[in-house]
């Protein structure tokens, strides 16, 4: 992990005083950042929590939460991901389930009873962030519960997946991965893997919740390449158009809900004036929706693919690519990053598929499993000949109606392009005579009248296979949602369920 470490470390030190990160209108410099780094190696080691150890970390989106996950990464550590949106009760069950031998957060979330609770019956040491400080919880000052899982040797981060299709659960991504995966992505930043840390112009703008790995992968690559950035606590349309305006980044993200609800808020082109891409990546991506941005803003999409178990990003647009072939290469995810190798397979037989066939997708790269080993995702997928990546959803999630496979991206793409919505979503529910059927929850544009439900259903019967047409349907103010703004198909279900 010396190659990253030292990269970040150097940053922190290059200019201590200069403004390193804006959270809700406050800059703190790098060595602020730098402070709690050092605060926290130094608690860590006089518990005897050195390298090779888990830390579990409350993890919101707050600039000395940022400094804690630099911190705990490049001191050769791991970080241990705790999601603090969760109840309280759930966050409690979780700290009880991963036994972590320390335990750092904001003072505002060591202020619930059920955390500290936990926290004690474990047995675990507990450090606060403050802006004084790293400070140790009373009560929670040393490590000394007898079940304490403290070994994680060569693992940087145990990271939670999205938990869009079930109960999250957490990946270990190896530190040698996902020092590779920072190193590789400076391509779209003109930062070369070994290259010294310097500091460079600009402001980046995070919204992307820490305690997912989008969140976790776009801070140290902005901190590795020297940037600024104004942090959100989360995406919200105003104070992200507020934050491009003041800040004018030439490069901004989010993810493709995101672009619907810019697209639907009306933003004046003059506050996204100083983008000239946007990268959108977590979910799926409509290509209409990419036109119609790209058609009212001049500002191309720029789509990544990549995952959790990924340690980052495997394939994406550069603004070159854009300009040459969007056109050529619409719907594409992009093309495979450098030194990742891809191929179609058939999903029953695991046979190699020819180019331009629909498959399951197997990646190789030296950052994924034991690097020469072919890795199988769930996700649906057609590779052509220059390397471009098309994704057509999920195999996994497939709904069986009555023998019958139904994909539910297809079924949303066909929703949404009705004029009148804004975003579907669908998820099979039980059902006792054909075992499951599809239902669709969707959301009207804004100043859009909404359809009537057989209108509805006869432009989708234009437009799908009959076992593919939903049995039920739904208009909805907002779809259920989890932190990184996917949509939550158990939060949906149950919706239906309760309907």
């Amino acid at each position: 992990m010396a190659g990253l470490s030292d990269l970040v470390r150097g940053v922190l030190r290059l200019e201590p005083q200069a403004n390193a990160m804006e959270f809700e209108g406050r800059w703190r410099t790098w060595g602020d950042l730098d402070r709690v780094v050092v605060g926290l190696d130094a608690a860590l080691a006089e518990a005897g929590l050195g390298a090779g150890t888990r830390v579990a970390g409350l993890l919101r989106n707050n600039p000395l939460t940022a400094a804690a996950i630099l911190g705990v990464v490049t001191g050769d550590r791991c970080i241990v991901t705790l999601n603090p949106s969760l109840p309280d009760d759930r966050l409690a069950a979780d700290i009880r389930v991963l036994q972590p031998p320390a335990i750092v957060g904001l003072a505002r979330d060591w202020a619930r009873p059920a955390v500290i609770e936990a926290a004690r019956e474990i047995g675990c040491l507990g450090l606060a962030l403050t802006d004084d400080g790293v400070r140790p919880v009373e009560g929670l000052e040393t490590a000394t519960g007898a079940g304490l899982r403290r070994d994680a040797a060569g693992i940087a981060i145990e990271m939670l997946t999205s938990g869009t299709t079930g109960q999250p659960k957490r990946i270990p991504l190896k530190a040698s991965s996902f020092d590779r995966g920072i190193a590789e992505a400076g391509v779209y930043d003109g930062r070369k893997p070994g290259d010294a840390p310097r500091l460079r112009s600009g402001v980046q703008i995070l919204n992307s919740p820490f305690a997912h790995i989008s969140g976790v992968f776009s801070l140290f690559n902005c901190v590795s390449a020297g940037r600024a950035s104004c942090l959100l606590e989360k995406f919200n349309v105003q104070t992200f158009a507020d934050a491009v305006r003041r800040h004018r980044p030439k490069v901004a993200g989010a993810p493709p809900s995101a672009l619907r609800m810019i697209l639907d808020a009306q933003v004046p082109k003059t506050d996204l004036a100083s983008l000239v891409a946007f990268r959108a990546g977590t979910a799926p991506l409509d290509p209409g929706l990419a036109d119609e941005f790209y058609e009212r803003y001049g500002i191309p999409v720029l789509q990544n693919y990549g995952a959790t178990e990924f340690a980052g990003g495997v394939a994406g647009w550069t603004l070159g690519d854009f300009k040459a072939l969007h056109k050529a290469k619409r719907g594409s995810v992009g093309r495979l990053n450098p030194g990742v190798q891809a191929r179609i397979v058939d999903p029953e037989t695991g046979a190699p598929l020819a180019l331009g066939a629909e498959g399951l997708l197997e990646l190789k790269a030296p950052q994924l499993g034991d690097g020469v080993s072919w890795i199988r995702t769930t996700d649906l997928a057609v590779l052509d000949a220059d390397d471009f990546l098309w994704i057509n959803g999920r195999y996994d999630n497939a709904i069986i109606r009555g023998g019958f496979k139904v994909l539910p991206d297809e079924v949303v793409r066909a929703l949404e392009q009705h004029p009148a919505i804004r975003e579907a979503a669908v998820v099979g529910l039980a059902d006792a005579r054909l075992g499951q059927v599809p239902a669709a929850a969707y959301i009207v544009r804004a100043n859009a009248t909404a359809p009537a439900e057989e209108d509805l259903r006869e432009f989708l019967r234009e437009r799908l296979l009959p076992y593919q047409l939903p049995s039920r349907l739904m208009q909805v103010a907002e779809l259920p949602r989890t932190p990184s703004l996917k949509v939550s198909q158990p939060d949906l279900k149950a919706l239906f369920e309760a309907a």
